[in-house]
């Protein structure tokens, strides 16, 4: 009998706590659509049949309640523009039905950017959503210790529950993919979730360091656990890309912060890897029977995965590209048609070229890729203007909390930056989450930068660069 009194207060217990993960949008007609984003990014990573109904229901409130202002933004015409002159390429493109699936990738992105970046316009919101997409990567980084350690494996009623097949030992073999299709895929998603959350743990730091020790250390611990996680799990998917960004990362929030410890530290534990990898003789042995394991130094030295066939080679996927680029400079040959173009040269089917830029210019020509990476420079190029100068010209009394803002702006801008180096080297844009993540990266720093597009404007924005 007591226990049946019990229940209803653990629902009511429950429910506060998933009621205190979501916060209140500063506009408050907006706070349904920004609702819906809250939970949907929560549950996208790893249950994205039911994150991908929150993430529709947030764009389609976006749009309903500030159609207006979404269409008056000058950012916003240059993706009209971009999304014609894609349907034109399309229409000319040498297979013509694999071009128009293709726009499938981009143009409803388009969409979703233009809601997202008026959805999420305050620095207290970047904060919100980088919880969020760090704490809802915790259940993707348990399967995958699962997958690799436990033998976990899904069947096809997985796929219709949950969104994803679980492959035991990871796919390819060995390396943990998680509840993603392929482990570069997770590398993608882990390394946007490791840099968010090392942006969280050095703002719990700072103000537990600043509190004299004081501060409640709760927070810092689950930020400290999730990141520890993430890069263990970033580790195992075997993702050279994904390393190396990661290592760039920590260097720049080091240099950032002033912190050079940490900068000597990164560049000694770098460089010990990469002698062991490809430095000379003297010392290489040594270091790698007893400081570096195995798989770090095999895997970027490709020895790892020795005799691959040279059409797996990213330099002969790029040559082929940057031909078919030349070829037709133009309108290129249409979305998707990189495929079956290489498949009948090399005789082997490959997804895309492992460059995004060189896939754009040989898909849709060099004009179109130009103004897409365009509009994306003059976004980037805006924020690094307002991170630099606002700090200078915000009034004293509001200077604290730029401070924090300040850290969690760049973090948004180091997780872009990250994704941006992994689609020169590897493309996200065909699976759905890491494509989705990257435009919702995007779509927050805009959101931001048009709040503030007027500091770049006042007369105390020379004087604050001066």
């Amino acid at each position: 009998m007591r226990s049946r009194f019990k229940i209803p207060a653990v629902c009511d217990r429950v429910f506060q706590i998933l009621k205190s993960l979501v916060s209140q949008h500063p506009e408050p007609r907006l706070q349904a659509a920004w609702v819906a984003l809250q939970g949907g990014l929560f549950l996208f990573p790893w249950m994205p049949t039911l994150g991908i109904v929150g993430l529709l229901l947030a764009v389609a409130g976006a749009w309903k309640q500030e159609y207006r202002t979404i269409i008056q933004r000058p950012l916003n015409w240059g993706l009209a523009i971009l999304s014609g002159w894609l349907v034109m390429t399309s229409c000319f493109a040498h297979n013509r039905p694999e071009a128009f699936l293709g726009l499938a990738n981009l143009l409803p992105y388009f969409l979703v950017f233009a809601a997202y970046s008026r959805l999420i316009q305050y620095p207290s919101q970047l904060r919100q959503l980088a919880k969020l997409l760090v704490i809802g990567s915790l259940p993707v980084v348990t399967i995958g210790f699962g997958q690799l350690f436990g033998g976990w494996a899904g069947n096809v009623p997985w796929q219709i529950v949950f969104g994803w097949i679980l492959e035991a030992k990871g796919n390819p073999p060995g390396r943990m993919s998680s509840v993603f299709m392929y482990a570069n895929i997770l590398a993608a998603y882990l390394q946007i979730v490791f840099i968010l959350g090392l942006g969280l743990w050095i703002e719990r730091f700072q103000a537990w360091r600043n509190s004299g020790n004081r501060y409640p250390v709760g927070q810092l611990l689950v930020w400290s656990i999730t990141v520890l996680g993430t890069a263990i799990a970033l580790i195992l998917t075997n993702s050279r890309n994904a390393w190396g960004i990661v290592v760039l990362a920590c260097l720049s929030f080091a240099l950032y912060l002033g912190w050079r410890w940490i900068v000597l530290a990164v560049t000694a534990a770098a460089s010990t890897v990469l002698w062991a990898s490809f430095g000379p003789q003297l010392g290489r042995q040594w270091l790698r029977s007893t400081i570096v394991p195995p798989f770090l130094w095999a895997r970027l030295t490709d020895q790892l995965y020795p005799n691959r066939p040279l059409a797996l080679m990213r330099k002969t996927q790029w040559q082929f590209a940057w031909t078919m680029t030349q070829e037709r400079p133009w309108m290129g040959w249409g979305l998707r048609n990189f495929t079956p173009l290489y498949q009948a040269k090399m005789h082997l089917w490959l997804g895309h070229p492992h460059n995004l830029l060189l896939m754009l210019m040989a898909e849709t020509g060099i004009p179109a890729t130009l103004l897409f990476f365009g509009l994306i420079g003059w976004i980037l190029a805006q924020a690094v203007l307002i991170l630099r100068v606002r700090s200078e010209i915000e009034p004293l009394e509001n200077r604290p909390s730029w401070h924090q803002d300040r850290l969690i702006f760049f973090t948004y801008l180091m997780a872009f930056g990250g994704c941006t180096l992994f689609n020169l080297v590897d493309v996200t844009l065909f699976d759905l989450r890491a494509n989705t993540f990257c435009w919702v990266i995007l779509s927050a720093i805009c959101g931001v930068v048009a709040r503030y597009q007027g500091i770049l404007t006042s007369p105390r924005f020379e004087k604050g660069v001066n």
